[in-house]
């Protein structure tokens, strides 16, 4: 996109006129300006030492696996959830070269995102927890414990900006929920706020109105245009001088054109100032929260590819007031990625989209019992270090428990009936490990085997394999429930159906993003189309 030199905006503001409150958006001339770059600001190794983070590189069918969540703390201090070693990872971005501090996460807490809040630090494990720091170790290793911290409305509305919602208990979907009509944060510079999204009725403009909690009047609206149609719109914060700052989508209807995310920011008046174009590519591996705003005003991105986390400061592209975005991620090369698909489809039932979300559901939901045979012996050494252990991370420390949810079991396959079997006689529940050596005496499901399933397939197709019996929707948004998002080589989803603030709602068996298992989620969508994900229609469907 072409950098554009703001035009007598000093003016415009001192005469009082709130063009960025209203939809009389100007047209695109241009004067070019010079564009702020990105830049690494700290490089982190795979490992588990001060300056190192855990990271389980790719293998087929499966995605890097990294830190989950990035957000920026009250003082400043980059704040990263090390996943795979149980941790939060802080730093000074100022001063990078410093050594890094690491709070171990409590035993049983395993996380996939991250906020500060209120003067703490939230976890979400299915739900949020306020955890605090204990006392001793001088600071720079020390340990999490669950705290009595409250999980109010704001904290909830600040997980749900990147998808960490929670399930309705009987349904444990959210594809039917109400719109959020108010998003609520803790902001940096004007402490609570509440904050209304309303879009126009071509999805490309939305308008924002932002205010005090509990006020009857805001303090700003703020405007923004795509050239395409805006996919998620959140609020991110308020920095100490007043800007303010929107993370949001540009997502065009053919999948090839290439979407795009940024963070628009605004003027305390609230004038559009420009955007943080989020350097998302198909080789940045899938994270929760990939982005975070400093109390200063700084744009960190988490970045996590083979063997190396970057986080890196963002550069800024100044626009004219009320000029649309005009924005174009790269197009990812899927017939790179793709390998020959193989076999005839072999369907095992009705395929409809009502028996493949039902089937899909069920994997999530099935309940069973973890013996000591399914378990295993403790501790379990296979497949350690950073290939990662056998077991997955919601079944440790649970022997002699009811569970929830099939596991993940790399190179494993089979219907719901075909595991509930096994593991009632005692099999091996769940192998994480990512390397192209499958186990035969565990069970569970895999990314691919888990879509297959649920397509009612009694072959086990893989990633590279699903584009010969799926379809490419030419537009991501006639995505329907039964569908799939599927990255060849790499990881696929079940589509669920859109959440009302259009994010994609997903079912997966990921090592990661599940915590082992089959599990939903919901993703800002072109943040997985993006990283390379194709929205795909199962040949075979009756719809």
């Amino acid at each position: 996109m072409k950098a554009i030199r703001p035009f007598f905006r000093a003016a415009l503001i001192a005469a009082g006129l709130a063009l960025a409150a209203s939809f009389a958006f100007a047209q695109d001339s241009a004067v070019k300006e010079s564009v702020g770059k990105d830049s690494v600001v700290k490089e982190f190794k795979a490992g588990f030492g001060p300056n190192s983070v855990g990271v389980v590189d790719a293998a087929e069918d499966t995605e890097i696996a990294g830190p989950q969540a990035i957000y920026a703390g009250e003082n400043g201090e980059i704040l990263l959830l090390d996943q795979v070693n149980s941790r939060v990872v802080g730093f000074e971005p100022k001063a990078p070269g410093e050594r890094t501090r690491s709070l171990a996460l409590p035993q049983g807490v395993d996380p996939t995102d991250l906020i500060v809040a209120n003067g703490g630090i939230y976890v979400w494990d299915g739900k949020p927890i306020a955890l605090e720091a204990r006392e001793g170790g001088g600071g720079l290793t020390r340990s999490l414990a669950q705290s009595s911290g409250a999980v109010d409305e704001t904290t909830q509305s600040m997980f749900a900006q990147m998808g960490s919602e929670e399930t309705d208990p009987a349904t444990r979907t959210i594809s039917a929920a109400p719109a959020r009509t108010r998003q609520l944060v803790a902001s940096r510079g004007k402490g609570p706020i509440a904050v209304t999204v309303t879009p126009d009725q071509t999805g490309a403009a939305v308008r924002i109105e932002v205010s005090q909690q509990g006020a009857s009047t805001p303090f700003a609206k703020l405007a923004m245009k795509v050239s395409d149609k805006f996919g998620a719109v959140e609020f991110l914060d308020v920095d100490r001088s007043g800007r303010m700052y929107v993370l949001a989508e540009n997502i065009p209807p053919v999948a090839g054109i290439g979407a795009s995310t940024f963070i628009a920011r605004f003027s305390p008046t609230g004038a559009f100032e420009g955007v943080y174009e989020l350097p998302l590519t198909p080789n940045v591996a899938l994270s929760r929260r990939f982005v975070t705003v400093s109390p200063e005003g700084d744009i960190y991105f988490l970045r996590t590819r083979k063997g190396v986390v970057d986080v890196i400061g963002v550069g800024f592209q100044p626009m004219r007031i009320g000029q649309t975005i005009d924005m174009r991620g790269p197009s990812p090369d899927y017939a790179a990625l793709a390998k020959l698909g193989k076999g005839a489809i072999a369907a095992i039932g009705p395929v409809t989209r009502a028996s493949i979300t039902q089937r899909g559901l069920a994997f999530e939901a099935f309940t069973w019992r973890l013996t000591p045979a399914t378990y295993g012996p403790d501790p379990d050494a296979q497949c350690s270090g950073f290939n990662r252990i056998r077991r997955p991370g919601y079944l440790i420390g649970r022997a002699g428990q009811d569970v929830r949810g099939v596991p993940y079991c790399w190179g494993c396959q089979g219907s719901l009936p075909q595991f509930a079997a096994r593991v009632s006689r005692g099999a091996l529940a769940g192998n994480v490990c990512t390397r192209n050596d499958p186990r035969y005496d565990v069970v569970g499901v895999d990314c691919s085997s888990f879509v297959s399933a649920a397509w009612g397939l009694s072959t086990h197709f893989t990633t590279a394999a699903i584009p010969s019996i799926a379809a490419l929707l030419q537009n991501p948004w006639d995505l329907k429930p039964g569908d799939a998002l599927n990255k060849p080589g790499s990881h696929v989803m079940l589509f669920m159906g859109f959440t009302a603030d259009r994010k994609a709602e997903v079912l997966e068996a990921s090592p990661g993003g599940c915590n082992g298992r089959v599990c939903r989620n919901v993703y800002p969508l072109a943040s997985l189309l993006e990283r390379g994900y194709e929205p795909r229609r199962f040949r075979a469907l009756a719809d």
